[in-house]
């Protein structure tokens, strides 16, 4: 195999970009990367699964095995926590580009009590409790508490994605499983966006800084948020300057494939970057969004529903 098939096979399966590939400062990943991309095969329009963080408190050491195994298969990268992270500065989770890292909590008798201080902290992060048994008390005691999903292992790792991606995109205020902006349709289940029907193709870290705009379209996200939801918790992390150079390929694949042209991500200096389309007033989501007059005060949809607007 030579050297330009294992650097497509590192790209196609594992997500990792060249541009990635050669900014990460360990040589320890690079190996690692190279023998198994050789070895493990890609069928021909796969759909690609992003790589997604979360924060695991499993205390049981029998049990934390299999957990972290299954969660590896679907690409979910856990980070182990204990007793302690609770005890810490959750204030820090309220940051920008932390909010996005969902819980996973082992049920315990200290469950309800995790749960109160990442909420107490102000905490949005999306919390999902596995538990043993069926407890139809307890389970809607968590939910009461907070958590967002309260589930009985065994677990597959492909349904706790999907549930993940279903309590983040409607935390941010969708309801459907992709979000039209101008001639851009994003997808939150992993999928490449289409851009005036014609899917465009993005590395791993192209959609995911993509997504992570597109979460919060029309709004500004600063460079360090996108770099925190990125990178955060990666053992290697390259510098920041590289959200740049991502930001301008995506830029460009999504002008290619437009057919105004336009690149709809814009740099707001000094502040970050937004996505949105060239003279809308706001997004779709589902439903068509309709421009709204330049004096409006309001967000007038297709179907008719009026939403009113705070003034500038």
């Amino acid at each position: 195999m030579n050297n330009k098939t294992v650097m497509r096979r590192i790209y196609q399966v594992y997500n990792i970009s060249i541009l990635d590939f050669f900014m990460y400062k360990s040589s320890i990943l690079r190996r690692t990367a190279l023998q198994l991309a050789s070895c493990i095969p890609f069928a021909a329009g796969q759909q690609r699964t992003l790589m997604m963080h979360i924060y695991v408190y499993e205390p049981r050491d029998e049990r934390i095995g299999g957990l972290m195994a299954e969660l590896g298969a679907a690409q979910i990268v856990p980070v182990r926590i204990s007793d302690a992270f609770f005890e810490g500065d959750l204030g820090m989770l309220t940051l920008e580009g932390h909010s996005s890292r969902p819980f996973l909590l082992a049920d315990s008798a200290l469950v309800i009590g995790q749960i109160t201080r990442l909420r107490g902290a102000g905490c949005r992060n999306p919390i999902i409790i596995l538990r043993d048994f069926r407890n139809t008390r307890a389970a809607a005691g968590t939910l009461d508490c907070g958590a967002d999903d309260d589930l009985v292992i065994p677990l597959r790792a492909i349904e706790l994605r999907a549930r993940i991606n279903s309590i983040t995109r409607r935390a941010h205020g969708h309801a459907a499983p992709s979000l039209n902006i101008g001639e851009v349709t994003a997808y939150f289940d992993g999928r490449d966006p289409e851009v005036a029907g014609q899917r465009v193709f993005l590395s791993g870290r192209e959609h995911a800084i993509f997504q992570y705009l597109a979460l919060s379209a029309s709004k500004v996200i600063s460079k360090a948020a996108i770099y925190e939801a990125v990178y955060g918790l990666s053992e290697d992390q390259p510098f920041d300057k590289v959200i740049d150079v991502y930001i301008c390929r995506i830029r460009k694949k999504i002008a290619a494939a437009a057919v105004s042209g336009h690149g709809y991500i814009e740099t707001v200096h000094g502040r970050g970057y937004k996505i949105s389309a060239p003279e809308q007033a706001g997004y779709e989501t589902g439903d068509t969004l309709l421009p709204a007059p330049a004096d409006s005060g309001a967000l007038t949809y297709s179907s008719g529903m009026t939403i009113e607007t705070a003034a500038q």
